[in-house]
């Protein structure tokens, strides 16, 4: 059977490290008979599945296979429409899964997935262990680019994120030897990971030796243009000291800084396990300034529990952060998303005032994102 990777813009990074590690007839922006892989987040998962029933209501023909971070925080859900999922890191799980299906293996001893039988019984094997990053390729230039994945894993576990159910809690980084092969395809080098300041490190002790030592190895490439610390990455507010600024502007081309602050809640800090609190975001919110470089914060209104008192203690860290200091902010939503301790929970409505003031912010250009409910 000709296996298909069903093209996913806002699943690239994914697709991009599965790519060189299948045979297969290349992306499609639509399902084809034969062995079909998607990967997918949340807010897609309705759109694929009804795409799924779909076309399975008209070929018997097709293998639907899902992983990502929804089917792997919810494989119960997903195996109603997709007759596999791969759960967690697919890298191993994938090529085993469709080399069974095409020769007709047992798949009952390949771990991390989950199936329909004969029957239509959900069954789901052992999990399997997490990946040794440096076994397999950020991408394949061939296929298809992507930043390069410089860490996986978190041992903050924020009840709100799915980073470690995906990637376990324990901090794994590709090595500089790794990361420096792919930066020779890049005059602008970008990075993906939970926290790029933790680079090296356990993911609470910052080894900003280990960041230097990347950093300096990446720049004797020379007349490479390195974006570190901001998107498609962030850092703890934590993790921002003087000296990561000063590594910062040594080596690196960014002049902003992307930080989680969440919230500017001390209460809502503590019931989502934050780790941190509302004075480490100020204390590296005026690090930046102090150095010279613009922090993009990041905040999400509607936690479970959420007051109107605290969403306005959020508001007005906003407020001081894009007035007084010049940095800019980017508001989400809460969405509850499964396989998080908050997948259950309901999230809180956002008052008429903290939506006029967000709305203030955002109209003078220093607000972006979506802070309201779209359903």
């Amino acid at each position: 059977m000709k296996t298909y990777l069903r093209w996913n813009k806002k699943s690239a990074y994914s697709l991009a490290a599965l790519a060189p590690l299948i045979n297969f007839e290349g992306f499609t922006s639509e399902p084809k008979e034969g062995i079909m892989v998607y990967s997918f987040s949340t807010k897609q998962a309705q759109f694929f599945y009804d795409e799924v029933l779909e076309f399975a209501s008209n070929s018997k023909k097709t293998i639907f296979i899902a992983g990502g971070p929804h089917p792997t925080g919810s494989p119960e859900e997903t195996l109603d429409y997709f007759d596999y999922v791969v759960i967690g890191e697919g890298e191993e799980t994938l090529p085993e899964l469709i080399n069974a299906i095409q020769n007709n293996i047992d798949i009952n001893k390949i771990e991390g997935i989950g199936y329909r039988s004969n029957s239509g019984e959900k069954v789901y094997t052992n999990p399997r262990s997490n990946v040794d990053l440096d076994t397999y390729p950020c991408f394949d230039p061939t296929h298809l680019y992507s930043p390069i994945e410089i860490s996986r894993g978190c041992p903050w576990k924020c009840k709100y994120c799915q980073t470690p159910e995906l990637f376990g809690s324990r901090m794994r980084h590709r090595s500089i030897s790794s990361i420096l092969k792919f930066s020779k395809y890049y005059s602008d080098i970008r990075f993906t990971s939970s926290n790029a300041l933790a680079y090296g490190s356990d993911g609470i002790h910052p080894n900003l030796d280990k960041v230097e030592l990347l950093l300096s190895s990446i720049a004797e490439l020379g007349e490479k243009n390195i974006f570190f610390g901001t998107f498609p990455s962030e850092v703890r507010p934590e993790f921002v000291s003087d000296k990561a600024l000063e590594l910062v502007l040594e080596y690196c081309t960014n002049t902003s800084i992307s930080m989680g602050a969440q919230t500017g809640s001390d209460a809502i800090m503590r019931s989502i396990s934050r780790g941190h609190d509302v004075n480490d975001v100020i204390i590296a919110v005026e690090r930046c300034i102090d150095h010279g470089i613009v922090p993009n914060v990041d905040f999400i209104v509607g936690f479970p529990g959420e007051t109107p008192s605290d969403q306005m203690k959020s508001v007005e860290l906003m407020k001081w952060i894009c007035n007084k200091k010049g940095g800019k902010v980017h508001a989400h939503y809460f969405t509850p998303l499964p396989g998080t301790p908050y997948s259950n929970s309901l999230p809180s409505s956002v008052s008429k005032d903290v939506n006029k003031e967000l709305g203030k912010l955002a109209l003078k250009g220093k607000l972006t994102g979506t802070w309201q409910s779209s359903t």
